[in-house]
């Protein structure tokens, strides 16, 4: 069979297995999760050597030792998989919630209730441990999905869906809700973008590129998430002690990571207060600092921050710092170099707090707490497939929910209309 013909073949499969998922019930649901755990502690030993398999050829190829680390499949990072899939287990089922309900005059009961999105295309990169993740709140939510991992973690992506598959067959439910595509092939995933008779949504997760590439060759709806450029807002009424300890967290707690602040703005009425202190405290932790004019006054040794600085995701030790006029000034820079990721605003006064919830065009906008925040599992939603920076249908992290959608059902007795 051709390439092109196991991914529509794949596709298929997927879209009759969402058909079957459809009327499946939350303890079946449950019960399928339940063996998958049980399934990734039993065969630890095989994803072991399997993944390292993977880890020997990465190392091969020069592959970075972050890199590595991701890939890399310990007992610990196994275990963490199976607790995932049974805290899954535990979150509320969405589908066949009903939203609304109302009565029109003719007597009709017109309601609406969430139904499962159908066959998500879901494209990632490095991590192994994402193949289960997805696969387990696909599989919460109701729907098929066809992954399409890596080709540095292709061993391990394999001998997880073998374990997935399994699971869904002895819980009675369609194996092929959840398939990883086979091959490093790069024209797989150019075929998987195609079928948009079959595939209903396409989640990628991983660098820029890839997302920019998907976007530009997918027939199907993309939800995107290009970059995180995060930016925190220490306003003229903040409490500095606190403005501080968020712009510390923000920054350093995981620099590497998309809910990372990656630039701060400091009103200049404060700055000379702020700043030294705070360019001190980023310093003893290794953070180098980007700064405006006005910035590099304040804190000597700072570098000059040029143009491309402002839209950067550095995703690293390192902070693009500007000094602003006002609140106008900032939330002007927010507009034209955020990325609708996560933006954060420290003040004491509740009407410019207002002003920035409502005026800040991003998925997550927060008064007086770190931008760390963006994350399904933080905000109560439990586990999340993603953070969504487009707005249809999804804007911000995606849970179980979010891999719902509604349809309208009405109750008649005999109406006709007129």
């Amino acid at each position: 069979m051709s390439l092109e013909g196991m991914i529509r073949e794949m596709a298929s499969e997927a879209r009759k297995a969402a058909r079957g998922m459809r009327r499946v019930e939350r303890p079946q649901k449950d019960a399928a999760l339940g063996l998958m755990a049980a399934g990734l502690k039993e065969r630890r030993a095989e994803i072991k050597r399997e993944n390292a398999k993977d880890v020997s050829m990465a190392r091969e190829g020069g592959l970075s030792s972050a890199m590595i680390d991701r890939l890399t499949l310990t007992d610990k990072v196994i275990d963490e998989m199976a607790a995932g899939l049974q805290e899954i287990a535990a979150l509320p089922d969405p589908v066949g919630q009903v939203t609304g309900m109302w009565k029109r005059p003719n007597g009709l009961q017109v309601g609406r209730v969430r139904i499962p999105l159908g066959v998500i295309g879901f494209i990632y990169e490095s991590r192994p441990n994402v193949t289960v993740d997805a696969a387990g709140l696909c599989l919460k939510s109701g729907n098929a999905v066809i992954l399409k991992g890596g080709s540095e973690a292709l061993r391990s992506n394999l001998i997880l869906a073998e374990i997935l598959s399994k699971a869904l067959a002895d819980s009675g439910l369609p194996e092929k809700a959840v398939q990883v595509i086979p091959t490093t092939d790069r024209e797989a995933l150019t075929y998987l973008l195609q079928m948009e008779e079959q595939i209903d949504l396409i989640i990628p997760r991983g660098g820029e590129g890839l997302i920019r590439f998907v976007a530009a060759h997918s027939r199907i709806p993309v939800l995107k998430h290009y970059k995180g450029v995060c930016h925190v807002y220490v306003d003229e009424e903040a409490d500095l002690t606190l403005a501080s300890d968020i712009c510390y967290n923000a920054k350093v707690q995981r620099p590497g990571v998309c809910n990372a602040m990656e630039t701060m703005l400091v009103h200049e009425s404060i700055s000379g207060k702020f700043l030294p202190a705070m360019a001190r405290r980023f310093r003893d932790a290794g953070v180098e600092i980007r700064g405006c004019p006005k910035t590099l006054a304040l804190v000597p040794g700072a570098k000059a921050a040029v143009e491309a600085d402002w839209p950067a995701e550095f995703l690293d030790l390192i902070l693009a710092v500007k000094v602003v006029s006002s609140m106008e000034e900032a939330l002007d820079h927010i507009e034209k170099y955020g990325s609708n990721h996560t933006e954060a605003i420290v003040t004491t006064n509740y009407d410019r707090g207002r002003r920035f919830l409502a005026e800040v065009d991003s998925s997550v906008v927060l008064i007086n707490a770190s931008t760390r925040f963006n994350d399904g599992f933080q905000l109560g939603l439990g586990a999340e497939i993603g953070i969504s920076t487009s707005k249809l249908h999804a804007f911000g992290p995606m849970g179980l929910e979010e891999l719902t959608t509604t349809k309208f059902i009405v109750y008649g007795s005999g109406q006709v209309r007129t």
